[in-house]
């Protein structure tokens, strides 16, 4: 049922919608035409009042619309076809919100074409892959459609719902500059493409399930990417090396994890160079701290504090406690390791 103070009420179809004053169409922007070109809709909002149900595929020929705000609302699913989209470029900054429980948010990136950044935030309701006997065939499903896109994805924000499932799709979309998908339920590696992206300078995956974060041996250099965050997930193994082949990489936090293994040498040498946070606090690291990071050019930012390190007390990021030779067993090869010495 549509409530009365609904944006829809003012919806008349027998006219053209860019063709009358704002009062008739409540929630949708035009575009002002330009010499003899026609005015076309960019903007389209559904007013947060619940509505359930689903969107029509025609909406996927809107080829001018940028923004598709559907937030506040139950579960709106759609499945859209578009032949000929994506060749008008996009007006202004684009979001897309919604409040579904459903599977469709990649249907939606992959079909709006002129959308360049979805944004998918803060829903009243869980935001997930439904789990159900075909979770894999769906999954799959989305991967095949993202390899197929041609549009120009700039910024992925999905943060504080519950999507589930992996992310490797994300290898196909090379413009990507930034990626933050923190606070969801994403699970399995952060793949290596991902990293790999020639754009990217921004990955947040904080908050997450994700068990391997992978760095290809052979890339780095060439990286643009200043900031990885990925703490408060289920990673494991030893500290990626090659990070330090990143060398405009600014800001690491992988913090609140699982991993095990000594540092590597190498990140002790990229403080300052041009390492300016490290947080590696709340894992399983074991080892002598190397004298590096006690002999950083410029101050850093980050924690070593509860691991089963060796980490002298003189060095700034080993303030605060390692944990007890009970909480490494099994960890470490010898349990003396997590001792404090202060030398």
């Amino acid at each position: 049922m549509i409530p009365p103070s609904s944006y829809l009420t003012t919806w008349d179809f027998s006219v053209d919608p860019c063709e009358t004053s704002g009062s008739k169409f409540l929630g949708i922007l035009c575009s002002l035409p330009r010499g003899n070109s026609t005015s076309r809709i960019t903007t389209l909002e559904l007013d947060s009042v619940g509505y359930d149900g689903f969107l029509p595929p025609r909406i996927g020929t809107l080829t001018a619309l940028t923004t598709l705000d559907l937030s506040g609302n139950r579960y709106l699913d759609m499945d859209i076809q578009v032949e000929e989209a994506g060749k008008d470029k996009p007006v202004g900054k684009p979001t897309l919100r919604s409040d579904p429980c459903s599977d469709f948010q990649a249907t939606k990136i992959d079909s709006l074409k002129p959308i360049q950044q979805p944004v998918l935030t803060k829903n009243s309701q869980p935001l997930c892959i439904r789990k159900s006997s075909d979770t894999r065939a769906r999954l799959e499903h989305v991967d095949r459609k993202l390899a197929r896109a041609s549009f120009r994805v700039n910024n992925i924000e999905i943060v504080h719902n519950k999507l589930t499932g992996h992310i490797t799709s994300l290898v196909n979309l090379e413009h990507l500059i930034s990626i933050d998908l923190s606070d969801n339920w994403f699970s399995g590696p952060v793949n290596r493409g991902v990293l790999a992206l020639p754009r990217l300078t921004y990955l947040n995956v904080s908050f997450n399930k994700f068990t391997k974060i992978e760095v290809n041996n052979y890339f780095g250099s060439g990286s643009r990417l200043l900031t990885l965050d990925a703490q408060r997930n289920l990673l494991q193994g030893h500290l990626p090396v090659k990070l330090v082949n990143f060398e405009r990489l600014v800001v690491i936090n992988l913090s609140h994890n699982q991993f095990t293994g000594e540092i590597p040498m190498g990140y002790g040498q990229r403080l300052g160079r041009p390492w300016r946070t490290l947080f590696l606090d709340h894992n399983y690291l074991s080892g002598l701290v190397s004298v590096e990071f006690g002999s950083a050019v410029v101050r850093i930012r980050g924690s070593l504090a509860n691991n089963c390190l060796r980490c002298p007390l003189r060095i700034p990021l080993c303030r605060g406690r390692q944990r007890s030779a009970s909480a490494c067993h099994g960890y470490t090869q010898n349990t003396t390791n997590h001792l404090e010495e202060n030398y």
